[in-house]
């Protein structure tokens, strides 16, 4: 008001209030002067060399300070603000390009000495005010604080359920793997991902042509054996030594026989065929074709879709008690409405390598229901995993504190 309401009672371009000890408060036009601005500076330096106890007009141009041209008009009006109790006092200043007048000096003293007189009468009272009413506040502040914490104490003692959380899949309950019956190159796989086979189907061929060599070859040696063996039986009748050479083509017939039942038992394994209903699970067909495998090598396995169990892989940050039984809840990335309920069957002990390069722990859980969608190997999601019963404020500071005594080391 001192700054800008001032223009009512007398025309001028600018005002700056100046209090002893604190600088310059208000400047006409500005919300909220800045202290380090080069005009707040100046004036700072202006109104400590013109602290007159009277109001005092001053011609600019008259002063050896040349830099006023910068900042103010000609003409300066200094009115002195009186000190009270709790105001130490300051100045008024008031520039325009024409002089003041001594009837403008006078009505803008007494305008002056108001306010001098007001901030004191309000100083006090505010003083006698704050007195009166310091024990009321402040017993209504203490109430109210120890109301808060009580609240907080409170609250922070409820007991919740500690959860955490793991990403899931559902997978195969009791499939049947079907592995590499023997050594070799597989050739052709004769069925697609995800079709349905019935027991007996054939599932892949290997490369048979090196075993169709060697069966062709172990069938001709056998039958020359054989040859053999039937002309020094008949020659046996008249020669003694060719009668003991039969011993020795008998057990070359045995071991040429026992060969090529081996090799066709081999060319009859060269079609893997399925063990049992249900659909095969597998990889893209083309990395397998032209791909030598070793015997008991897994290519693939058959499941019964609907026949699913929950896969999930916990971080160690997360390996919180976790009995047997306890209820987990899946929910589908496909479908996040319909979670399906689920119980804890096992949590490995040792947490192994992922292919992200993370480690975390194996959890198995058996479906408890399907939630409104029917399940079915490959889902994805996320599994909530419910732990033991603990208060708020362990369930807020769990994380933060495992965290922070793993940064300090304590």
């Amino acid at each position: 008001m001192l700054v800008n309401e001032t223009h009512a009672l007398v025309p001028f371009r600018q005002a700056a209030l100046w209090v002893k000890g604190r600088g310059v408060l208000a400047l006409s036009g500005v919300v909220s002067p800045e202290a380090n601005a080069p005009y707040v500076l100046w004036l700072q330096k202006w109104f400590s060399q013109h602290d007159d106890p009277a109001p005092a007009q001053t011609d600019m141009s008259s002063q050896t300070d040349t830099d006023w041209s910068d900042w103010l008009p000609q003409n300066v009006l200094t009115l002195p603000l009186a000190a009270g109790r709790r105001f130490a006092g300051g100045s008024l200043l008031l520039a325009r390009e024409e002089p003041f007048s001594e009837g403008e000096v006078a009505l803008l003293q007494e305008w002056a000495d108001i306010w001098s007189a007001s901030l004191a009468g309000q100083s006090a009272a505010g003083l006698r005010s704050d007195l009166s009413g310091t024990g009321k506040w402040r017993g209504v502040r203490w109430l109210g604080m120890t109301l808060a914490l009580a609240t907080l104490v409170v609250c922070a003692s409820l007991p919740v359920r500690l959860t955490v959380l793991a990403p899931a899949e559902l997978i195969p309950l009791q499939p049947a793997y079907v592995r590499a019956p023997l050594d070799g190159v597989v050739e052709r796989v004769l069925v697609v991902p995800n079709q349905r086979v019935k027991a007996g189907d054939a599932l892949f061929e290997f490369d048979r042509v090196s075993l169709s060599s060697r069966l062709q070859v172990a069938q001709r040696t056998l039958e020359t054996v054989q040859a053999e063996y039937r002309q020094k039986a008949q020659r046996a009748l008249f020669d003694p030594e060719s009668k003991s050479q039969l011993a020795v083509l008998q057990s070359q017939i045995e071991e040429k026989s026992v060969e090529v039942r081996y090799l066709q038992a081999l060319n009859s394994r060269g079609v893997a065929t399925a063990p049992r209903d249900g659909v095969v699970l597998f990889d893209d067909p083309g990395q397998w074709v032209g791909r030598p495998v070793v015997t008991g090598e897994r290519i693939m396995l058959v499941a019964d879709e609907k026949a699913v169990q929950l896969e999930a892989w916990l971080a160690p940050a997360d390996r919180i008690e976790l009995p047997n039984g306890t209820a987990v809840t899946f929910y589908l990335a496909a479908d996040p409405v319909n979670p399906i309920d689920a119980r804890l069957s096992y949590v490995a002990h040792e947490a192994v390598a992922r292919p992200e390069g993370q480690y975390a722990y194996r959890v198995r859980a058996t479906l408890t229901g399907d939630g409104g969608v029917q399940p079915r190997v490959g889902m994805k999601g996320t599994a909530k995993l419910e732990g033991p019963t603990v208060t708020v404020a362990y369930w807020l500071v769990r994380r933060p504190w495992a965290a922070l005594r793993g940064w300090l080391g304590v």
